[in-house]
Protein backbone atom coordinates (compact mmCIF):
# COMPACT_ATOMS: atom_id res chain seq x y z
CA UNK A 1 0.00 0.00 0.00
CA UNK A 2 1.18 3.49 -1.01
CA UNK A 3 1.98 6.03 1.89
CA UNK A 4 1.67 9.99 1.60
CA UNK A 5 4.43 10.12 2.35
CA UNK A 6 5.23 8.02 -1.10
CA UNK A 7 3.27 10.18 -3.11
CA UNK A 8 4.62 13.19 -1.80
CA UNK A 9 8.35 11.50 -3.08
CA UNK A 10 6.91 10.64 -6.58
CA UNK A 11 5.92 13.99 -6.95
CA UNK A 12 9.66 15.24 -6.70
CA UNK A 13 10.81 11.66 -8.86
CA UNK A 14 8.28 13.09 -11.57
CA UNK A 15 9.37 16.30 -11.87
CA UNK A 16 13.04 16.67 -11.75
CA UNK A 17 12.94 20.88 -11.86
CA UNK A 18 10.30 20.68 -9.49
CA UNK A 19 11.68 22.14 -5.85
CA UNK A 20 10.75 20.31 -2.40
CA UNK A 21 7.89 21.44 -0.44
CA UNK A 22 9.61 22.58 2.79
CA UNK A 23 6.91 23.33 6.11
CA UNK A 24 7.96 25.72 7.92
CA UNK A 25 7.31 26.53 11.85
CA UNK A 26 8.33 29.43 14.05
CA UNK A 27 9.47 27.63 16.66
CA UNK A 28 8.99 29.05 20.54
CA UNK A 29 7.18 32.41 19.88
CA UNK A 30 9.17 33.59 22.85
CA UNK A 31 12.73 32.97 21.09
CA UNK A 32 14.48 34.45 18.30
CA UNK A 33 12.42 31.85 15.98
CA UNK A 34 10.01 34.27 14.53
CA UNK A 35 12.35 36.76 13.75
CA UNK A 36 14.56 34.45 12.16
CA UNK A 37 11.89 33.43 10.15
CA UNK A 38 10.40 36.72 9.40
CA UNK A 39 13.76 37.99 8.15
CA UNK A 40 15.04 34.63 5.70
CA UNK A 41 11.14 34.94 4.37
CA UNK A 42 10.85 38.97 3.80
CA UNK A 43 13.28 38.93 0.55
CA UNK A 44 13.01 35.06 -0.55
CA UNK A 45 16.32 33.89 -0.49
CA UNK A 46 15.99 30.44 -0.10
CA UNK A 47 13.46 30.48 -2.70
CA UNK A 48 15.83 28.82 -5.23
CA UNK A 49 16.11 25.99 -2.68
CA UNK A 50 12.81 25.19 -1.77
CA UNK A 51 9.00 26.17 -1.77
CA UNK A 52 8.27 27.14 1.87
CA UNK A 53 4.58 27.59 3.48
CA UNK A 54 4.89 28.19 7.07
CA UNK A 55 2.88 26.80 9.53
CA UNK A 56 1.79 28.80 12.95
CA UNK A 57 -0.19 31.75 13.99
CA UNK A 58 -0.09 35.25 11.77
CA UNK A 59 0.76 37.24 14.93
CA UNK A 60 3.45 35.04 15.79
CA UNK A 61 5.31 36.25 12.33
CA UNK A 62 3.93 40.32 12.65
CA UNK A 63 6.01 40.01 15.79
CA UNK A 64 9.09 38.56 14.12
CA UNK A 65 8.52 40.87 11.11
CA UNK A 66 7.76 44.03 13.63
CA UNK A 67 11.47 42.96 15.66
CA UNK A 68 13.07 43.07 12.11
CA UNK A 69 11.98 45.60 10.47
CA UNK A 70 10.77 43.27 7.52
CA UNK A 71 7.76 43.75 5.62
CA UNK A 72 6.22 41.36 2.76
CA UNK A 73 3.18 40.20 1.75
CA UNK A 74 1.43 37.03 3.18
CA UNK A 75 -1.33 35.03 1.99
CA UNK A 76 -3.22 32.87 4.03
CA UNK A 77 -4.62 29.29 3.21
CA UNK A 78 -6.41 26.42 4.67
CA UNK A 79 -4.61 23.57 3.57
CA UNK A 80 -1.44 23.04 1.19
CA UNK A 81 -3.34 22.30 -1.70
CA UNK A 82 -4.65 26.04 -2.21
CA UNK A 83 -1.27 27.70 -2.22
CA UNK A 84 -0.29 29.25 -5.92
CA UNK A 85 3.44 28.42 -6.17
CA UNK A 86 3.75 30.99 -8.78
CA UNK A 87 2.89 33.63 -6.38
CA UNK A 88 5.48 35.77 -4.84
CA UNK A 89 3.61 35.96 -1.73
CA UNK A 90 3.98 33.91 1.09
CA UNK A 91 1.84 31.20 1.89
CA UNK A 92 0.79 30.30 5.36
CA UNK A 93 -1.47 27.89 7.07
CA UNK A 94 -2.00 30.17 10.38
CA UNK A 95 -3.48 28.25 13.38
CA UNK A 96 -4.96 31.32 14.95
CA UNK A 97 -3.47 29.21 18.22
CA UNK A 98 -0.75 31.84 19.49
CA UNK A 99 -1.44 35.59 20.94
CA UNK A 100 2.44 36.48 21.56
CA UNK A 101 1.17 39.18 23.36
CA UNK A 102 0.12 37.35 25.92
CA UNK A 103 3.09 35.20 26.25
CA UNK A 104 6.82 36.29 28.67
CA UNK A 105 9.11 37.44 25.88
CA UNK A 106 12.72 35.74 26.33
CA UNK A 107 11.98 33.27 29.05
CA UNK A 108 10.60 29.72 29.62
CA UNK A 109 6.26 29.59 29.06
CA UNK A 110 4.62 25.93 29.44
CA UNK A 111 1.56 27.99 27.56
CA UNK A 112 4.49 28.88 24.77
CA UNK A 113 5.40 25.18 24.84
CA UNK A 114 2.66 23.61 24.59
CA UNK A 115 1.87 25.94 21.70
CA UNK A 116 4.71 25.30 20.24
CA UNK A 117 3.91 20.89 20.31
CA UNK A 118 0.74 22.49 19.09
CA UNK A 119 1.94 23.90 16.42
CA UNK A 120 4.79 21.26 15.02
CA UNK A 121 2.13 18.22 15.42
CA UNK A 122 0.01 19.79 12.97
CA UNK A 123 2.65 20.10 10.45
CA UNK A 124 3.37 16.42 11.38
CA UNK A 125 0.23 16.01 10.07
CA UNK A 126 0.36 17.73 6.95
CA UNK A 127 4.07 16.06 6.20
CA UNK A 128 2.11 12.95 6.84
CA UNK A 129 -0.70 13.07 4.34
CA UNK A 130 1.59 14.03 1.74
CA UNK A 131 1.18 17.78 1.10
CA UNK A 132 5.08 18.62 2.31
CA UNK A 133 8.35 16.75 1.70
CA UNK A 134 10.01 17.61 4.79
CA UNK A 135 9.44 19.80 7.98
CA UNK A 136 12.00 22.93 9.09
CA UNK A 137 11.57 24.13 12.66
CA UNK A 138 13.15 27.39 14.10
CA UNK A 139 14.53 26.67 17.80
CA UNK A 140 12.30 25.70 20.94
CA UNK A 141 12.68 25.09 24.30
CA UNK A 142 12.34 21.44 25.17
CA UNK A 143 11.52 22.50 29.05
CA UNK A 144 8.63 24.41 28.37
CA UNK A 145 7.40 21.92 25.83
CA UNK A 146 7.70 18.93 27.85
CA UNK A 147 6.00 21.65 31.20
CA UNK A 148 3.06 22.65 28.49
CA UNK A 149 2.13 18.70 28.69
CA UNK A 150 4.64 17.60 25.53
CA UNK A 151 5.75 14.42 27.97
CA UNK A 152 8.71 13.93 26.03
CA UNK A 153 13.04 14.15 26.84
CA UNK A 154 13.13 15.97 23.39
CA UNK A 155 11.35 17.27 20.18
CA UNK A 156 12.93 13.80 18.61
CA UNK A 157 10.91 11.28 20.59
CA UNK A 158 7.65 13.63 20.27
CA UNK A 159 8.13 13.15 16.27
CA UNK A 160 8.38 9.55 16.76
CA UNK A 161 5.22 9.23 18.70
CA UNK A 162 3.53 11.34 16.60
CA UNK A 163 4.42 8.91 13.34
CA UNK A 164 4.10 5.48 15.13
CA UNK A 165 7.68 5.13 14.80
CA UNK A 166 8.86 2.05 17.08
CA UNK A 167 12.58 1.18 15.57
CA UNK A 168 15.94 2.58 16.20
CA UNK A 169 15.95 6.59 15.23
CA UNK A 170 18.34 9.40 15.93
CA UNK A 171 19.46 12.67 16.69
CA UNK A 172 22.37 13.84 14.45
CA UNK A 173 24.25 17.11 14.00
CA UNK A 174 25.54 18.08 10.37
CA UNK A 175 28.01 20.94 10.43
CA UNK A 176 30.70 21.91 7.96
CA UNK A 177 29.87 18.84 5.69
CA UNK A 178 30.40 16.47 8.65
CA UNK A 179 27.15 14.36 9.60
CA UNK A 180 27.99 13.92 14.16
CA UNK A 181 25.85 10.68 15.57
CA UNK A 182 26.08 9.08 18.27
CA UNK A 183 24.86 5.68 19.59
CA UNK A 184 22.89 6.70 23.25
CA UNK A 185 21.11 10.40 22.88
CA UNK A 186 18.93 12.55 25.82
CA UNK A 187 19.94 10.01 28.72
CA UNK A 188 22.05 10.28 32.00
CA UNK A 189 25.20 8.94 31.39
CA UNK A 190 24.62 6.05 33.71
CA UNK A 191 21.53 4.93 31.27
CA UNK A 192 23.55 5.40 28.28
CA UNK A 193 26.53 3.40 29.32
CA UNK A 194 23.97 0.33 29.58
CA UNK A 195 22.43 1.45 26.39
CA UNK A 196 25.86 0.88 24.73
CA UNK A 197 25.49 -2.89 22.99
CA UNK A 198 26.54 -4.32 19.74
CA UNK A 199 22.59 -3.81 18.42
CA UNK A 200 22.60 -0.23 19.20
CA UNK A 201 26.22 0.64 17.62
CA UNK A 202 25.24 -1.72 14.49
CA UNK A 203 21.90 0.55 14.45
CA UNK A 204 23.91 4.05 14.29
CA UNK A 205 26.21 3.20 11.66
CA UNK A 206 24.32 1.92 9.83
CA UNK A 207 21.43 4.72 10.14
CA UNK A 208 24.63 7.39 9.43
CA UNK A 209 25.42 5.29 6.73
CA UNK A 210 21.69 5.59 5.12
CA UNK A 211 21.84 9.45 5.74
CA UNK A 212 25.28 10.67 4.19
CA UNK A 213 23.86 8.69 0.90
CA UNK A 214 20.49 10.14 1.10
CA UNK A 215 23.07 13.68 1.56
CA UNK A 216 24.38 12.33 -2.25
CA UNK A 217 27.51 10.80 -0.66
CA UNK A 218 28.27 7.41 -2.81
CA UNK A 219 30.81 5.76 0.18
CA UNK A 220 30.59 8.18 3.30
CA UNK A 221 33.55 7.45 5.53
CA UNK A 222 32.53 6.66 9.10
CA UNK A 223 34.42 6.56 12.43
CA UNK A 224 33.19 4.75 15.59
CA UNK A 225 34.57 7.08 18.91
CA UNK A 226 35.52 4.22 21.87
CA UNK A 227 34.00 4.93 24.94
CA UNK A 228 36.94 4.84 27.24
CA UNK A 229 40.13 7.35 27.64
CA UNK A 230 42.86 6.35 25.13
CA UNK A 231 40.03 3.84 23.29
CA UNK A 232 41.01 1.94 26.70
CA UNK A 233 44.69 1.82 25.89
CA UNK A 234 44.59 -1.89 25.49
CA UNK A 235 42.32 -2.66 27.87
CA UNK A 236 44.20 -0.18 30.67
CA UNK A 237 41.49 1.53 31.21
CA UNK A 238 38.62 -1.14 30.27
CA UNK A 239 37.76 -3.69 27.82
CA UNK A 240 35.13 -2.19 25.75
CA UNK A 241 36.67 -1.57 22.86
CA UNK A 242 38.06 -5.20 22.40
CA UNK A 243 35.20 -6.94 23.12
CA UNK A 244 32.62 -4.54 21.89
CA UNK A 245 33.23 -2.10 20.17
CA UNK A 246 35.79 -3.42 17.70
CA UNK A 247 34.07 -6.60 16.78
CA UNK A 248 31.01 -4.67 15.80
CA UNK A 249 33.57 -2.36 13.65
CA UNK A 250 34.28 -5.59 12.22
CA UNK A 251 31.28 -7.12 11.57
CA UNK A 252 29.66 -3.57 9.96
CA UNK A 253 33.27 -3.64 7.65
CA UNK A 254 32.30 -7.51 6.29
CA UNK A 255 28.63 -6.26 5.45
CA UNK A 256 30.22 -3.53 3.04
CA UNK A 257 29.57 -0.27 5.79
CA UNK A 258 32.97 2.20 5.13
CA UNK A 259 33.64 2.29 9.05
CA UNK A 260 36.60 1.91 11.11
CA UNK A 261 37.56 2.39 14.77
CA UNK A 262 37.02 2.50 17.35
CA UNK A 263 39.43 5.89 17.97
CA UNK A 264 39.93 7.94 21.66
CA UNK A 265 37.03 10.35 21.79
CA UNK A 266 39.75 13.34 22.37
CA UNK A 267 41.09 13.32 18.60
CA UNK A 268 38.87 11.35 16.53
CA UNK A 269 37.17 15.06 16.27
CA UNK A 270 39.86 16.83 15.23
CA UNK A 271 41.05 14.29 12.62
CA UNK A 272 37.30 14.12 11.07
CA UNK A 273 37.13 18.13 10.64
CA UNK A 274 39.93 17.62 8.90
CA UNK A 275 38.58 15.89 6.28
CA UNK A 276 39.80 12.49 7.05
CA UNK A 277 36.04 11.36 7.70
CA UNK A 278 32.53 12.50 7.10
CA UNK A 279 30.97 11.13 10.17
CA UNK A 280 31.69 10.24 13.63
CA UNK A 281 29.37 7.95 15.64
CA UNK A 282 29.91 9.01 19.24
CA UNK A 283 28.79 6.34 22.26
CA UNK A 284 27.22 9.15 24.12
CA UNK A 285 25.22 12.78 23.52
CA UNK A 286 28.72 15.06 25.09
CA UNK A 287 31.35 13.54 23.02
CA UNK A 288 29.85 14.73 19.80
CA UNK A 289 27.99 17.69 20.99
CA UNK A 290 31.22 19.31 22.84
CA UNK A 291 33.13 18.84 19.52
CA UNK A 292 30.45 19.73 16.95
CA UNK A 293 29.22 23.41 19.08
CA UNK A 294 32.88 24.07 19.89
CA UNK A 295 33.35 24.14 16.36
CA UNK A 296 30.26 26.19 14.92
CA UNK A 297 28.08 26.63 17.67
CA UNK A 298 25.58 28.76 15.52
CA UNK A 299 25.84 27.59 12.22
CA UNK A 300 24.97 23.62 13.23
CA UNK A 301 21.69 21.73 12.09
CA UNK A 302 19.84 19.06 13.71
CA UNK A 303 18.40 16.43 12.39
CA UNK A 304 16.14 13.41 12.69
CA UNK A 305 16.94 10.86 11.35
CA UNK A 306 15.49 7.17 10.61
CA UNK A 307 12.06 8.93 10.49
CA UNK A 308 9.96 8.60 7.29
CA UNK A 309 9.18 12.48 7.53
CA UNK A 310 12.19 14.57 7.46
CA UNK A 311 13.19 17.22 10.27
CA UNK A 312 15.64 19.88 10.31
CA UNK A 313 16.34 22.52 12.75
CA UNK A 314 19.16 24.57 14.16
CA UNK A 315 21.69 23.10 16.41
CA UNK A 316 21.11 26.67 18.40
CA UNK A 317 18.42 26.90 21.12
CA UNK A 318 15.87 30.05 21.51
CA UNK A 319 18.71 32.72 23.07
CA UNK A 320 16.42 34.49 25.52
CA UNK A 321 18.78 37.00 26.44
CA UNK A 322 18.72 38.81 22.38
CA UNK A 323 15.23 38.08 21.89
CA UNK A 324 13.10 41.45 20.22
CA UNK A 325 16.79 42.94 19.39
CA UNK A 326 16.26 41.93 16.03
CA UNK A 327 20.23 40.76 15.63
CA UNK A 328 19.47 37.02 15.50
CA UNK A 329 21.55 35.54 12.82
CA UNK A 330 19.59 32.89 9.94
CA UNK A 331 22.55 31.35 8.99
CA UNK A 332 21.62 27.82 10.95
CA UNK A 333 18.17 28.14 9.94
CA UNK A 334 19.25 29.06 6.42
CA UNK A 335 21.41 25.47 6.36
CA UNK A 336 18.32 23.83 8.45
CA UNK A 337 16.29 24.53 5.21
CA UNK A 338 18.55 23.82 2.72
CA UNK A 339 19.98 20.45 4.33
CA UNK A 340 16.14 19.48 4.14
CA UNK A 341 15.55 20.28 0.40
CA UNK A 342 18.44 18.16 -0.53
CA UNK A 343 17.57 14.83 1.89
CA UNK A 344 14.24 15.39 0.11
CA UNK A 345 15.30 15.50 -3.01
CA UNK A 346 18.00 12.81 -2.97
CA UNK A 347 15.53 10.67 -1.23
CA UNK A 348 13.12 10.50 -4.40
CA UNK A 349 16.78 10.00 -6.40
CA UNK A 350 17.49 7.09 -4.93
CA UNK A 351 13.75 5.80 -4.11
CA UNK A 352 13.46 6.06 -8.36
CA UNK A 353 16.48 4.47 -8.80
CA UNK A 354 15.28 1.12 -6.83
CA UNK A 355 17.73 2.22 -3.90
Amino acid sequence: MTSAHDFASTRLQNDSSAKPRIALTMGDCTGIGPEQCARILSDGRMNNVARIVLVGDARVLERGMQDTGASFEVRRVSSVEEIDWNDDTVPLIDMGNTDPSTLPRGSVSPESGKLTGDTLAHAVEIASEGHVDAITFAPLNKAAMFAGGWKFPDEHKMFAHLLGHKTYFSEMNVLDGQWMSRVTGHVSLRQAIEEITPQSISDAVMLVDEMLRNAGMENPRIAVAALNPHAGEGGLFGRDEIEMIGPTVKALIEKGINCSGPYPADTVYIRAFKGEFDSVVAMYHDQGQIATKLKGFNRGVTVTAGLKTIFTTPSHGTAFDIVGKGIATTGALESAITLAATLATNRARRAQAGR
